[in-house]
């Protein structure tokens, strides 16, 4: 007689979409992670396999959902744009974020931000970029030899793989993409769009005066 060995079930490891922590503890945190993550998605916004994400849940290791950042903002080359609970990293060709953004609010204490630099660290990310609102402080690291290394200059960087450059002499982080532009919250693009608009009305108003039909042109 043969005995039958029982399977056994493995349990249903689930990933959760959220840490319960807020996305930023002040309006000025708020403000810089949206426009830092809506400058670079614009910035790729016609290439379908770069993937930019502000405070998504980021999960390294398959089967264990305790090893988990959310980055400020993240940015994943390699990986087709789309909404997602969680970056499970498995699940996308084991590719992790190459660069990642964080905004320092008054609650960050020494050590979270150095298992934070860690973590990035451990896990294979390019270039890692922490910025101050308060002390308007921006440092970076670039990683070479597999690790993480301090940038020591970085007003005027460039960032190798976003091609995006860093001011702060101004007294706040400004960020200017490759054509020289720089990177506007949703009410200075409100604005510029105003603007745009007046500027088009005053020189259609011109044209009609001069007896020409702007909707002909």
């Amino acid at each position: 007689m043969t005995a039958t060995i029982p399977t056994q079930t493995l349990p249903t490891i689930t990933y959760p979409d959220s840490d319960g922590k807020p996305m930023s503890d002040n309006t000025k945190q708020f403000q810089l992670i949206v426009k830092i993550q809506g400058g670079i998605d614009a910035l790729f916004k016609d290439n379908k396999n770069v993937f930019v994400a502000g405070d998504l849940l980021w999960y390294p290791v398959e089967g264990d959902n305790k090893t988990r950042q959310a980055p400020d903002t993240m940015v994943v080359f390699g990986r087709p744009k789309g909404d997602r609970g969680s970056y499970q990293q498995w699940l996308e060709d084991n590719i992790a974020p190459q660069v990642v953004f964080e905004i320092i609010s008054p609650g960050n204490r020494m050590t979270a931000m150095f298992k934070l630099f860690k973590f990035y660290e451990n896990y294979g990310v390019e270039e890692y970029y922490v910025y101050d609102p308060e002390d308007n402080e921006l440092i970076g690291w670039l990683r070479s030899d597999g690790q993480l290394n301090y940038i020591e200059l970085m007003e005027g960087w460039v960032s190798p793989r976003l091609q995006i450059r860093f001011e702060t002499a101004s007294g706040d982080l400004e960020i200017y993409q490759p054509d020289g532009q720089k990177f506007l919250s949703y009410v200075e693009l409100s604005r510029q769009k105003e603007l745009a608009q007046k500027k088009a009305d005053r020189l259609s108003e011109k044209l009609r005066e001069m007896g020409i039909n702007p909707d002909e042109l």
